[in-house]
């Protein structure tokens, strides 16, 4: 009896020891970190307009790191709590500061920032609420998926501001950029279409968590 239970014991101490879910110093989270370190920087390079190309790389580095992070994370088996809080913090605010950035410098119009942070607001206050009632969040989907990086390569060219196009010559309006006859940077049509697909994500998520809510009323 005793050797069995040793040998049910050990995998259960190897599990117990290869749980790195609280560990703190990983590759990963070190990564993270330096991710957001890069947000500051690449925001006063950017307003400072000293060098597009100097803020479009900040920019590109910390937005691609997002992936290697993640890969290093699972597979090397250090998936952390901390980094899971992290991570999508520092992806947040790694657009948050893209958008004001060209916003403020002239290269996108409000409605798009009003849009996008209405977007996100929204999406908290319905996972902050699905978490109330005690539900998983909702999985994210390829249309959400398809939305980030439709906005990160459309606010890095943005930054960029190259290559610009001739505009469309159908409204001429500050509020719609590219529309107009003036030139615009080719990201702004990126950035429309990532516009579109966050809208789609927001139906695609409020139909999926008022699913997730129905199933739980019964049981309540």
């Amino acid at each position: 009896m005793v050797e069995h239970e040793d040998a049910v014991q050990e995998p259960t101490e190897r599990h117990a020891q290869s749980d790195h879910s609280h560990d703190i110093l990983t590759v990963a989270n070190i990564i993270t970190v330096l991710r957001l370190i890069l947000v500051p920087m690449f925001f006063a390079v950017l307003l400072s307009g000293r060098s597009d190309g100097v803020a479009f790389v900040l920019f590109a580095v910390a937005a691609s790191t997002d992936w290697l992070d993640g890969q290093i994370a699972r597979r090397t088996g250090t998936v952390t709590a901390l980094g899971a809080a992290i991570d999508p913090l520092v992806d947040r605010l790694l657009i948050a500061s893209g958008v004001v950035g060209v916003y403020l410098l002239g290269r996108l119009p409000l409605w798009v920032v009003v849009v996008l942070v209405a977007r996100d607001v929204y999406l908290l206050a319905g996972a902050a609420y699905l978490a109330r009632r005690g539900a998983r969040s909702v999985e994210v989907v390829f249309v959400g998926k398809l939305t980030t990086a439709l906005l990160l390569f459309g606010f890095s060219d943005l930054i960029l501001n190259w290559p610009r196009i001739p505009g469309l010559g159908m409204i001429d309006s500050p509020s719609m950029p590219g529309l107009g006859s003036t030139p615009a940077a080719a990201g702004l049509w990126f950035v429309y279409m990532g516009i579109a697909t966050s809208l789609v994500t927001a139906v695609v998520y409020t139909i999926r968590a008022a699913k997730t809510v129905r199933t739980l009323t019964p049981r309540r």
